[in-house]
């Protein structure tokens, strides 16, 4: 087995544990909704991070296809995952019952249907896919840090980490590391932007990683949950 498919299996296997991370935040909700009102059994969960994550999971789908030979190590996790914050986008939605909630959750519909036709009609993507793919990913990139910054400030804010699931970022975490590994195995003009997008989510989830250990023992965090709760 080459070091390509050796990593690239790897891979694969942590992006699917990082969708065990993922399915475990939905759990989470699932587990407030059971016992809280309306509107809180997603509490300080960032709709901003979870669209943008929903587009990286996605911009990797088209990417694993836009490639030649096709990258089947990017496309299948990529879409599990990508399914999965749909229906996280789902429950946001309808806790919130929000226009901007509503938006996130068709907008993320309607592309996972349009880029599984994309996939289905994979004869007539042109030689442009990969270009435009690559864009997408680093636009993606710089949104997914404006997401994930906007998460992390609101767990500072509130000083609560809230309906965030700890173990999503852990296994996520390890995602990354594994991808950025991979990468480097398909060589800099193929491998670049997913070490990209890897190092940025990277960090953001050692820092909401650190801050479940912070809202634990700050002085700070606790004052401001008890301004929060009067």
């Amino acid at each position: 087995m080459s070091a390509y498919n050796l990593l690239g299996a790897i891979n694969s296997l942590f992006i699917f544990i990082s969708v065990l991370g993922v399915y475990s935040q939905l759990r989470k909700i699932w587990g407030r909704k059971r016992t809280l009102k309306a509107g809180d059994a997603t509490a300080i969960l960032s709709l901003n991070q979870f669209a943008i994550s929903f587009l990286a999971y996605f911009s990797f789908f088209v990417y694993g296809y836009s490639l030649t030979p096709v990258n089947h190590y990017l496309l299948w996790p990529r879409l599990a995952a990508a399914v999965l914050v749909v229906v996280i986008l789902y429950e946001i939605f309808r806790d919130r019952r929000s226009r901007l909630a509503r938006f996130c959750f068709g907008m993320a519909m309607i592309s996972l249907v349009l880029g599984i036709a994309g996939f289905i009609g994979l004869d007539s993507i042109g030689p442009r896919t990969k270009l435009v793919s690559t864009i997408l990913i680093v636009a993606i990139t710089l949104l997914l840090a404006q997401g994930y910054a906007h998460q992390i400030l609101l767990i500072i804010r509130s000083g609560s980490t809230g309906a965030v699931d700890i173990r999503m970022s852990q296994f996520i975490l390890m995602m990354d590391i594994s991808t950025i590994t991979f990468a480097c195995s398909m060589g800099v003009a193929d491998g670049w932007p997913l070490s990209l997008l890897a190092c940025v989510s990277g960090i953001t989830k050692l820092i909401i990683m650190y801050l479940f250990y912070w809202v634990r023992v700050s002085p700070r965090a606790l004052a401001r949950r008890e301004a929060l709760t009067g």
